[in-house]
C-alpha cells in the first residue's frame, strides 16, 4: 500500500506519529543549533527583526492575505447559506417550486457549502491550536538563549514545560497560517490538484517559517513540527467532512 492511497483511518495516525517523533527527536537538538548558527554571525542575525521590506513581505503581507481569505470564505459561506435557505423556503411555500432548481444544482450548492465550511474551520483551527500549544510548551526562541547572546539557558522541551519558562516559541505559529492551506488539498472538487496544492502550501509555510528563522525567532524544528501538526489537523478535519474521499497524499 502506497502513501497515495492510504485510507483515512491510517492516514491521520501516520501524520500524528510523525509529528510526535519529530517533536521529540529534533526539538532542541544539535541539528537545530547548527542550522540556526548558519543564520547568526558576529552577534547578529542575518535579518534584523522588523527590518523592512522583509517584515512586510514575509510577515505582514502573508498574514493579511490569509486573514482576507478567511473573511472572503465567511462571506461566500453566508451567501451560499442564504441561497440554500431561499430554495428550502420556496419549497415550503409552494407545492412546486417557482424556480426550477434541479436536484443536481441543489447538490452542488450543498457540496460547496460543505467544502467552504471545512476549509474555513481548518484555516481558523490550525493557527489557533498551534498558538495555544505555544503557551503550553514554554519553549524559548533562539534569540532568547545564551547560545545566541540572549539571557535564557538552553533547555529541552520537558525542562521548559516543567519550570514553565515565560516563553512561547514552539511550535511556529506564523508558519502554521501558511501550512493551514493544506486544507485545500482535501476538498473533493480539488482532488486532482492535491499534490500541487500540498507543494504550494509547503513552500508558503516554509517561506514564512524561514523568515522567522533568519531573525532568530524559531529553530528549524519549530517550523517542521508546525508543518506536520498543521497537516495532521487539516487531514483530521477534512476526514470528518469527507470520510469517503479522504486519502493521505
Amino acid at each position: 500500500m502506497t502513501i497515495a492511497n492510504t485510507p483515512s483511518h491510517w492516514g491521520w495516525l501516520i501524520l500524528l506519529c510523525s509529528t510526535i517523533i519529530v517533536a521529540l527527536t529534533f526539538e532542541h537538538s544539535q541539528l537545530d543549533v547548527y542550522i540556526s548558527e548558519l543564520f547568526y554571525a558576529n552577534g547578529h542575525w542575518l535579518l534584523e527583526k522588523g527590518a523592512q521590506p522583509y517584515a512586510f513581505i514575509f510577515y505582514d503581507f502573508p498574514k493579511l492575505l490569509l486573514i482576507l481569505l478567511a473573511v472572503y470564505l465567511m462571506i461566500v459561506l453566508m451567501i451560499v447559506l442564504m441561497i440554500v435557505l431561499m430554495i428550502k423556503y420556496r419549497q415550503l411555500v409552494n407545492a412546486t417550486p417557482s424556480i426550477n432548481y434541479s436536484k443536481f444544482n441543489r447538490f452542488l450548492i450543498a457540496l460547496s457549502f460543505r467544502e467552504i465550511s471545512c476549509l474555513l474551520i481548518i484555516l481558523i483551527v490550525v493557527p489557533t491550536l498551534i498558538a495555544t500549544l505555544k503557551g503550553i510548551t514554554h519553549v524559548s526562541c533562539p534569540n532568547q538563549l545564551r547560545l545566541f547572546n540572549g539571557d535564557l539557558p538552553y533547555l529541552n522541551l520537558w525542562q521548559d514545560m516543567n519550570i514553565m519558562m515565560p516563553t512561547r516559541c514552539f511550535p511556529a505559529a506564523h508558519a502554521s497560517a501558511g501550512f493551514a492551506l493544506y486544507g485545500f488539498a482535501y476538498l473533493p472538487s480539488l482532488k486532482k490538484q492535491q499534490v500541487n496544492i500540498i507543494i504550494l502550501a509547503s513552500i508558503l509555510g516554509w517561506t514564512m517559517g524561514l523568515y522567522k528563522m533568519l531573525i532568530g525567532d524559531h529553530f528549524f524544528s519549530h517550523t517542521l513540527v508546525s508543518m506536520l501538526l498543521s497537516w495532521t489537523i487539516a487531514y483530521v478535519i477534512a476526514m470528518i467532512f469527507f470520510p469517503k474521499t479522504i486519502e493521505l497524499c
